[in-house]
């Protein structure tokens, strides 16, 4: 099984998703959006930028931990990851993102469960 993006509401009633792993752990966070649409457009935008080397841009917070953003073309942030423990578990994760994320499976959280 491949990876997948799940899409859901946040308490404020935005959107956001997450791109999950075959072994569901979450390798990418978006940012909130305000309409459905523009989340299903950075899932889009995901799907597209993530197999290219050039969008990851590496990055350490200011206590030495090492995390990694995908940009799109216009380099606007299109998700981010967690931190990591060393730059070799971020350079994984940024594998993870690009064998996962060209995925077109979307879990929709957004609708009510019947």
């Amino acid at each position: 099984m491949s990876g997948w993006y799940e899409l859901s509401k946040t308490s404020n009633g935005q959107f956001r998703f997450v791109l999950k792993a075959a072994n569901a752990e979450t390798v990418l966070n978006s940012e909130h959006y305000t309409t459905r649409s523009a989340a299903e457009n950075g899932i889009a935008s995901v799907q597209k930028n993530s197999p290219l080397e050039e969008r990851y841009e590496k990055k350490t917070t200011k206590d030495g931990q090492p995390y990694f953003n995908l940009k799109a073309g216009n380099h606007e942030i299109i998700g981010n990851s967690e931190t990591y423990s060393s730059d070799a578990a971020r350079d994984k994760g940024i594998a993870s993102v690009k064998a996962n994320g060209p995925t077109t499976v979307i879990k929709d959280k957004t609708l009510p469960v019947l």
